[in-house]
């Protein structure tokens, strides 16, 4: 078996990126500070045809050489916006019927394999600072938290990884129920 090489992989181009139908998946942070994680959520998002990322609060935005770093160069493809508010965000989005999903460990958490996605529903997943989590007023207002099951000592993990965990995840299920 051949490693392909990245001529050889069908990228597409910046313009077919913007053109191209995108994933019903909207990602909030919620006060992230590592930027690294902030660039990493950006190319999971690219990889996944995420709509749109919203940076609120604290969450530092493009243009950063950090950010840069990790993102390798998805903060020009991905659609964001920086939202000094999360409860405000969340408040709007659920005003215009996307169904809002804190990525948390919370008391009658689903559980992400038993997550299931409603046909033709809009989704904010939204993850939280790197100590803190989720902030609990956007826990709250949300209508469903999802926890990924986790087995080992720690019981977290990098938010960054999260992200790839649970993007992955929902966009295989809206990929079954879109066929």
């Amino acid at each position: 078996m051949r490693k392909l090489k990245n001529s050889e992989l069908n990228r597409l181009s910046v313009d077919a990126f913007k053109n191209a139908k995108k994933t019903p998946i909207i990602i909030i942070l919620d006060n992230i500070r590592s930027l690294n994680n902030i660039g990493s959520v950006f190319r999971t998002s690219d990889a996944f045809l995420v709509e749109k990322i919203y940076l609120c609060g604290i969450t530092a935005t493009p243009p950063h050489k950090d950010i840069h770093k990790t993102a390798l160069g998805s903060t020009d493809t991905v659609n964001w916006e920086y939202a000094e508010n999360t409860i405000d965000l969340v408040k709007k989005l659920k005003d215009d019927h996307v169904k809002i999903c804190s990525i948390e460990q919370a008391e009658n958490a689903t559980m992400l394999n038993d997550f299931v996605i409603e046909p033709k529903t809009k989704y904010a997943l939204v993850f939280g600072n790197e100590v803190k989590g989720v902030a609990q007023n956007v826990v709250n207002a949300s209508d469903v938290v999802i926890e990924i099951p986790q087995y080992g000592t720690k019981h977290s993990l990098n938010i960054s990884v999260s992200c790839g965990v649970v993007v992955w995840d929902v966009f295989s299920k809206l990929s079954v129920n879109m066929k």
